[in-house]
This record gives structure tokens, C-alpha cells and sequence, in this order.
């Protein structure tokens, strides 16, 4: 199995890039994350994992371990394939995937492309246990912002809105910023609903 490869970078696309090790170039699927933090043009180290199906042999690139160590958990999980998993990882930090799985949070896990209720209900039951074992994950943070979902929710309810599309826009605010107060979350909420 190929666990890394460290070479040149002669091609870098926002999906995919080439490294050049000794002469051979390897064509390695990346995600947005990885894309954004590569150099442009010079020696590089990428963390790697190998798809075998039948009909090919895809290689994944990641600029960190942790990032191929999510990738390899969401794959394990039954309809959740590598490209389901590339796209959360092209539309959600790293970081992000673990507090949405470890705090239960299906709306954010299904905002991806790709992604339906019941995989999204999978996601988070196959990998709750083993996010909140392999990170450390503070558990204070998604309490405390869970409270302020919940209140903020209930003010929009007040408010005439619908909980599930509330829920969705106030889960987007919360990706972009997981310290907003509540009265923050309504007023972000109000001008996006």
C-alpha cells in the first residue's frame, strides 16, 4: 500500500494534482482542503490512501494525516463512497466533520452534495463513538453552541419560521463561526430566511 508520496509538484488542480517522484508522475485525487493549502511548484509530502475496485486503482492525496484519517472513516461507513467522502471534505474543514459527527448534527452532515437523510443518520451513528475516541474533541464548545442552537430555534419558532429550514441556516452561521451567541444566530438567521 502507498502511504505518502514526496516529490515535485508539476500539476495542481483544485480536484487533483501530479507529483513527480524520481521521473514518475502519480495522479492523486485531492480535496479543496488539500488544494488550498499545497504550494505552487515545489517539493511536497502527501499523505496517501489507495482505492481498489475492480475496475480501477484511485489514489487519494491529503495534505495531513488527520484529513486522510477522516477520509478513511467516512469510506468505512455503508454508502459512503471516496467521492461522497472527497466532497466533505471539499465543503467542510476537517475540524468541522468531527464537531458535526460528534455533537450529532445530521443537518450539517446532510448539506452535502450527495449526502441523504439516511446517510447522513449512518455517518453519525457508525462513527460518533470512534470521532469522539480518536480526537480530542471538547465536548464544553458543543454544549454551550448546542444551547444556543436550540434557544435561537425556538425564537425563530416564535417568530413564524420553519424549524427545519431554520435549523439548516443556523447550522451554516455556526460552521463559519461555533462561539455566535444566540442573539447573533437570530439575526444572521433573520436575514437569511
Amino acid at each position: 500500500m502507498i502511504t505518502q508520496i514526496r516529490g515535485k509538484l508539476t500539476e495542481k488542480n483544485p480536484t487533483y494534482v501530479v507529483v513527480d517522484v524520481g521521473g514518475v508522475g502519480y495522479w492523486l485525487n485531492i480535496s479543496l482542503n488539500t488544494f488550498s493549502l499545497l504550494p505552487d511548484d515545489e517539493a511536497v509530502l502527501l499523505y496517501t490512501h489507495l482505492s481498489v475496485k475492480e475496475d480501477s486503482h484511485t489514489l487519494f492525496g491529503f495534505i495531513n494525516k488527520t484529513e486522510r484519517e477522516i477520509f478513511r472513516l467516512l469510506i468505512s461507513v455503508s454508502g459512503v463512497g471516496p467521492s461522497i467522502a472527497r466532497t466533505m471534505l471539499s465543503s467542510m474543514t476537517t475540524d468541522e466533520i468531527q464537531q458535526a459527527i460528534a455533537s450529532g448534527n445530521v443537518g450539517v452532515i446532510q448539506s452535502v452534495k450527495g449526502i441523504g437523510t439516511k446517510t447522513a443518520q449512518r455517518v453519525l451513528v457508525d462513527l460518533k463513538d470512534k470521532i469522539s475516541k480518536t480526537f480530542a474533541i471538547d465536548e464544553v464548545s458543543f454544549a454551550e453552541s448546542n444551547t444556543n442552537k436550540n434557544e435561537a430555534l425556538s425564537a425563530l419558532e416564535v417568530l413564524g419560521f420553519n424549524r427545519k429550514q431554520a435549523e439548516k441556516v443556523i447550522d451554516k452561521i455556526l460552521l463559519e463561526d461555533k462561539t455566535a451567541r444566540v442573539e447573533t444566530l437570530i439575526k444572521k438567521a433573520l436575514k437569511n430566511l
